[in-house]
Formats: structure tokens, C-alpha cells, sequence
């Protein structure tokens, strides 16, 4: 900073002070009279004297727009002379990549209309660098020309070139001291990893070294000991050996790792007032006495006990873990010290984010709500009921603490495209080429109903649909829905046509189940059927249905696309005869399990298991088209649709035939494993075993398994499921594939 004052003409003046009579300013481009007038704090009719001339100057560069200011006064005429710092006019990026551009304009702060100074573009050079850094490349360079655009050289255009660094490739990660964990054991924990021979693949490690969580390691390698039960080890800060030369390094850790501890007793300590039943909860714990202590077991079992107190109403509660080690015996002694606020009860309940649900929609799946005491377990209840209805893509729940009584809850909703004017393509086991389109909404405005029409074309089959669906009739406990439907299918042997409608009045009887009750009325027509079809008991001609359906579903998952945990189970049972001329009793029953094993391998891997089962009976006229078939995407997968089973028929003079003659019992079930793909575009790979059995008198008499990868993929068309397939005991007969998708709404 600059400050002038010329004592040889205001020296005597200033001793005593002299009244200002004018303030004229000198070099002001930018800044009006007036404003600099006001910054300086001097006005006409004051003394100006040694100190206020100081001042004046002081407040001026104050604002940062001055690089020079000094004060000229004779006979009460006040001159103040200024520089003008140049205003950046123009400011340009050089040598940025597209993705980072944004980024880096947005970090560099320097912005047109801003007054220059050298320390800002010091500033904005060090941010440049601090951001390479951290995304692993080193030694970028950072240069700004400056440009005057005028005479004057008080408007300037800056260029900020960018000489993006190298990358540190960690070649080797060495664990000195280190015997009983090895870098295998504790890599998946690690944010630094060494480089893997194909580190250019992905899904292997590149080895690139990251600054920001260097400082962490050392933690998560103690975690990984701890979760062994090793609690006396300890590790090293980092020690990063670079070669610059080819940017390479070798990063080491100096680990003593102590010896493994065993569990000798848990115990918790909690008031009298929560009446804890404290023998049982520790049963249900995961660490128990004689077992290998483990600190992800610890934790655990703290949200375990903390979940339950919670659900007392006592929303805010610390569970403070005392670990007692005996280091002659190598154990430890768990109390868990339970020290709860006070009792919470919910205020208010708000909602976001809902720009076409209805409030109400929302509410009605809510099983806390305002006024009620505060529990866990019914906020995370309802939490999962918002995502298993399809309306959502996302639902997140934030608990305010409003005073030592009171909660309120946010519930803020992202909105899932419910309503489409789709077409879909697909290939389907045995039908084809696929092709369908669609208007549906599982949410028509907002209100919770879902509506639909359809017509689907394969090579094999045209079919059509309108249905709707009210799942909670004027916001009650009960729902109805109901459906119309034509198809025209082209079997391999035969030709089936019909059409009839159905309606079900549903019920919820708790929070994850619900009963309903069909009516189905259908005409249908078989043509086609040869003399082997006639020999097997199947007539072509007309049949009428008429069927009663009662059936309960359980459901209790935690999302609607993408489950990680819970069950998806049903069972329904078709009584026909009430009219029409066939006469049976077929019962279905279906089972999904959903269960992530985040917690186990520290990934998002889901495991899946799904199971079908068909029986019929009582049947005295049963055409082949009601007859249980397996094979297709939805059952094995690999043999075409309907495919089986296939059954020899011999005729005199004809020879013999294999026909679709289907059969009464059915079972099919199938292991998947399914784990991030891309995870920002929701797609997802699986790995699958299906194995399925179908007979007439026996269970087993056809006995089909398949193995096989694929692709599962939320598409703005719909879910996309592509699948390669390996039918593993196919029979000459069988019809198989070993690639197969849809895409799209089917119905």
C-alpha cells in the first residue's frame, strides 16, 4: 500500500487544519466522484488535517480498488489523486480437458467485471493445482498472461493455461512388520492401491495414487486388524517413496499387528426405565462370549441396540462401547453403556420433491406420523413402503431435532417416470422377435392408480389389454383392480384364441400383506391339434371358464426396482367350475428372497433366490393350454417358452412325434448374484443357475438346468435384461437358445 501526502504544500496547513472548500478527484476511469467521495469519509465544510488526510487514504485502498493514492490541498481545495487497479475484462482457459472446463473456471475465481490483483492469481493458480492433486496427477503448471485491451491498460484479459501434471502410479504398497494380514486382506479397504498387471482393465486396479485419502489409510488398515480382533495393532503413517523420473512410487506402512483377542463377556449397562430384557438382546448380538472379538461385529451390534431403544421413542441415544482387554489372558470384555436423551415424539411431518403425487399418496404409506411417538423401525417401515410402490426413484427420510421433546421429518421424494407411451423390442425364448407398445401410468395423476393399454406382437402371438389398478379405494385399506383382454397365439403345433376379463377386490392385513379375491371369466378357441394331440387326451373346439381366485401376498422389500433385502411371496388358488365347461383346482405359489451382502464383503453384491411352484388337480376336462409348462425367461431360461415339457407319441402307420403336451406339477426356482455395472446409469451384472422339473404323475419326470450371465439395465424404455445362456441338459427335442432379452413393457 501507497500513501502520499504532500507535506511541502500542506504542512503548515495540516499543523493546525484548513477547511475544505472543494474535493476534486484525479484518475478515476471507473469509480464515480460521488462513491469515491463517500469511500474517502472527507467532505466539504470539515477541517482536514494529518489525521482525517490519513484516514481519507486508508479508506480508499481499503476497498481494493486503488494501487495508489495521495493528497494535494491548497487554500482549502482538496485534489485526491488515485491509480485504478485494471478490471479483468476477459478471462480465457487454455490446455483444459472438456470434463474438468466448468470445473475449473469455477475455481479459479476470477470472473469478468473483477478488480485484478496479483494475489488473486496466485490464489487461483494454487487451486488448480490443489485440484489436480487430489485427482492424482502432479507437477501440473499453472501459467496467466495478461492482455491490456486498451490505451489505458485498465481493462485486461487474462489467459489461464493449464499444464496438467502426470499421474503417480503406486507400484508396490509394502506392510512392514505385517504377518498375519497380508496386502490381499487389506486392499478392498484401502483408497491407495498398487497396480494390478491389468490396471488399463476395468475393474482392475490402476494403482493411481490419491492424495486426499492418503491421510485415512492408516485408519482403515487398523480397521481391517480390528475386524480380526487384533486391538493392540497399530500403523504407520504413510511413507511415499516418488520417482519423478517416470512417476512411479512405492508406498509403505510399519505395522505392529500384537496378538488376536477373544470375547470373555458382553454385558450393557442401561437405566432401570427401559425395562431391557438384557439376556435375550445379547443373544441376538453377533459377539458373544468365546467368540473372535471383531470391531464390524461391534458395530453391529451397537446399531442393533441403538435401533431398539429408538424404537422406544428415544430417537436420540448413545451407545458408548467399554472395552476391558486382558493382555495376559488376549480377552475382552464388552459393556455396551446405554445412555438415552429424552423421549421423542414427532412434530411435524413435511414432504418435498412431490411435484405430481399427491400428498396423500404419500401419507397413507406413512406408519409414523405427527403427534406419535418416535420408533425406529416404523419410520424405516414406512421409508421401504414409499419405494416398493413404484412411484419413486428415490426416497430419503431427515429427522430435525426441534427441542429435547420434538422431531420433525422431511420426507423428500425423487419422482420415477410412472407414465410412458412406450414401444419395446425384444427376444424372447421362442416367441421371437418381439414387439410391444404401450400407455400406461402406475400413478395417473398423481393419485396413486395405475392404468394401462397394451398390444404386444411376437412371431407367435398378438395380444392386447386395458386394465387399472386402485390399490387403496378412496384411501382405505382396501383395493380393486380389473382388466380386459384379447390374444391370438400360434403355438408350434396348434392355434389358441381368447379373450375375458377378470376383477379383484384386495385387502392389506398388516404392513407387508394383502389378500385378494379374483373373478375370471374366459372364452377360448383351439385349433390345429393333430391325431398326436387326440391321441394324448387334447380336443381342438371351444371352452368356457369360469373361476373363482383367492390368493394372499407378502411383501416387504426395501426398494421396487432394485431389492436388497426382504420377501416377495405368494399364493393363489383357482377354483373353476362356478359356470363354464372346465373343471379344476390349479394353485400357484411364488417366492423371492432378497438379501444384500454389503455387510459381509463390503460391496454392493445382491444375492437373489426365486421359486415357482404350479399343481393341479381335480381336473376331468383340462385343455392343453391351462396345462403348467416351464422354459423362458421367467422360469429356465435357455429352452424356448412353453417349451417344456415335450412328450413321444407313437401312432400306427404315423411314427412318432415329440408334442408340447405340458404338464400338472410344476417347480423351477433359480440362484442369482447381481453386482454394480455402471452404477450411475443403474446397470447392473448377473450371474444365474435355474433348475425346474414338470410331470403329470410325478414332480420329476422332466428335469431342465441352465447357467448363464447378463445384463440388467433400467432403461428410460424400461428394464432391459439381456442375458448369454448355456442350457446345461438339453435333450436332442429340446428347442434352445443361448441368447435372449427384452426391453420394454410386456404384458
Amino acid at each position: 500500500m501507497k500513501k502520499t501526502i504532500s507535506y511541502l504544500v500542506l504542512s503548515s496547513n495540516l499543523l493546525f487544519g484548513v477547511t475544505i472548500k472543494s474535493i476534486d478527484f484525479d484518475g478515476l476511469e471507473q469509480i464515480s466522484p460521488t462513491v469515491a467521495q463517500n469511500i474517502s469519509g472527507l467532505k466539504i465544510g470539515d477541517n482536514l488535517t494529518g489525521l482525517s488526510t490519513d484516514r481519507a487514504i486508508t479508506n480508499l485502498f481499503n476497498q481494493g480498488y486503488f494501487s495508489d493514492a495521495y493528497i494535494a490541498e491548497k487554500n482549502g481545495h482538496v485534489t485526491i489523486h488515485v491509480k485504478e487497479k485494471p478490471i479483468i475484462a476477459k478471462v480465457d482457459l487454455q490446455g483444459v480437458v472438456s470434463n474438468d472446463f466448468e470445473i475449473i473456471k469455477n475455481i479459479t475465481n476470477l470472473k469478468p467485471g473483477q478488480t485484478f490483483d496479483k494475489l488473486s492469481l496466485k490464489n487461483a493458480k494454487d487451486r488448480v493445482k490443489q485440484y489436480y492433486e487430489a485427482k492424482g496427477y502432479f507437477d501440473t503448471v499453472v501459467e496467466i498472461e495478461e492482455s491490456p485491451l486498451n490505451e489505458n491498460k485498465n481493462a485486461l484479459h487474462l489467459t489461464v493455461i493449464v499444464n496438467r501434471g502426470e499421474i503417480i502410479t503406486i507400484k508396490k504398497v509394502n506392510l512392514v512388520g505385517a504377518d498375519k494380514l497380508k496386502y490381499k486382506h487389506i486392499e478392498p479397504a484401502v483408497a491407495n492401491k498398487q497396480r494390478e498387471k491389468l490396471g488399463w482393465m476395468w475393474g482392475f486396479n490402476n494403482g493411481k495414487l490419491k492424495t486426499v485419502d492418503l491421510p485415512n489409510d492408516p485408519a482403515r488398515i487398523k480397521d481391517e486388524y480390528y475386524k480380526k480382533g487384533y486391538l493392540d495393532a497399530n500403523v504407520s503413517s504413510p511413507f511415499l517413496n516418488t520417482y519423478m523420473s517416470n512417476y512411479t512410487a512405492e508406498l509403505t506402512y510399519y505395522v505392529e499387528e500384537g496378538s488376536q483377542y477373544k470375547v470373555s463377556d458382553v454385558s450393557i449397562e442401561a437405566p432401570g426405565f427401559l425395562n431391557l430384557d438384557t439376556t435375550n438382546i445379547i443373544k441376538k448380538f453377533k459377539l458373544g462370549s468365546g467368540d473372535r472379538f471383531s470391531s464390524k461385529w461391534l458395530r453391529n451390534d451397537m446399531e442393533k441396540l441403538e435401533n431398539m431403544i429408538a424404537d422406544m421413542g428415544y430417537a436420540y441415544v448413545d451407545i458408548n462401547p467399554a472395552l476391558s482387554q486382558n493382555k495376559e489372558t488376549l480377552e475382552v470384555a464388552i459393556k455396551y453403556i446405554v445412555v438415552p436423551h429424552e423421549e421423542i415424539f414427532v412434530r411435524n411431518v413435511t414432504i418435498s420433491g412431490n411435484e405430481k403425487t399427491s400428498d396423500k399418496v404419500i401419507r397413507r404409506e406413512m406408519y409414523l406420523t405427527e403427534g406419535e411417538k418416535y420408533n425406529r423401525t416404523d419410520l424405516r417401515d414406512s421409508q421401504n413402503a414409499l419405494r416398493r410402490t413404484g412411484y419413486f426413484d428415490n426416497v430419503e427420510v431427515t429427522e430435525t431435532k426441534i427441542s429435547d421433546k420434538e422431531i420433525d421429518l422431511n420426507i423428500a421424494v425423487e419422482e420415477a417416470p410412472t407414465g410412458s407411451i412406450t414401444g419395446g423390442i425384444g427376444y424372447g425364448s421362442g416367441d421371437g422377435l418381439l414387439l410391444s407398445a404401450s400407455v400406461s401410468d402406475r400413478n395417473l395423476f398423481g393419485s396413486g392408480i395405475r392404468g394401462s393399454v397394451s398390444i404386444e406382437k411376437s412371431d407367435d402371438k398378438l395380444s392386447g389389454s386395458i386394465g387399472f389398478t386402485n390399490p387403496r379405494l378412496y384411501d382405505s385399506i382396501y383395493s380393486l383392480s380389473g382388466s380386459i383382454y384379447a390374444r391370438d397365439w400360434e403355438w408350434d403345433d396348434y392355434k389358441e384364441k381368447a379373450y375375458g376379463f377378470n376383477a379383484t377386490l384386495g385387502r392389506q392385513i398388516g404392513r407387508y400383506t394383502n389378500i385378494y379375491l379374483t373373478y375370471e371369466l374366459e372364452k377360448s378357441r383351439i385349433s390345429g391339434l393333430d391325431e398326436f394331440y387326440a391321441a394324448a387326451g387334447y380336443q381342438n373346439g371351444e371352452n368356457i371358464k369360469s373361476s373363482l381366485i383367492p390368493a394372499i401376498r407378502f411383501n416387504n422389500t426395501d426398494d421396487y426396482y432394485i431389492p436388497r433385502s426382504g420377501i416377495i411371496a405368494g399364493l393363489s388358488v383357482e377354483y373353476t367350475g362356478l359356470g363354464g365347461d372346465m373343471d379344476y383346482i390349479k394353485t400357484l405359489g411364488d417366492f423371492k428372497w432378497f438379501f444384500s451382502l454389503r455387510d459381509y464383503v463390503d460391496y454392493d453384491l445382491i444375492f437373489r433366490y426365486k421359486a415357482n411352484v404350479g399343481y393341479i388337480s381335480n381336473d376331468k376336462t383340462l385343455p392343453v393350454n391351462k396345462k403348467q409348462f416351464l422354459g423362458g425367461m421367467r422360469s429356465i431360461r435357455g429352452y424356448d417358452g412353453r417349451s417344456i415339457p415335450r412328450n413321444q407319441i407313437c401312432l400306427d402307420g404315423k411314427g412318432c412325434k415329440y408334442i408340447e403336451t405340458g404338464g400338472k406339477k410344476s417347480f423351477n426356482n433359480s440362484l442369482e448374484l447381481s453386482f454394480p455395472l455402471i452404477d450411475r446409469i443403474n446397470m447392473r451384472f448377473v450371474t444365474f443357475f435355474d433348475y425346474g422339473i414338470v410331470g403329470d404323475s410325478d414332480w420329476d419326470e422332466h428335469e431342465r438346468y441352465s447357467a448363464g450371465a447378463g445384463i440388467e439395465w433400467r432403461t428410460p424404455m424400461g428394464p432391459l435384461q439381456l442375458f448369454w445362456v448355456k442350457p446345461l441338459n438339453k435333450e436332442p427335442y429340446d428347442s434352445t437358445n443361448s441368447f435372449e432379452f427384452t426391453i420394454g413393457a410386456t404384458f
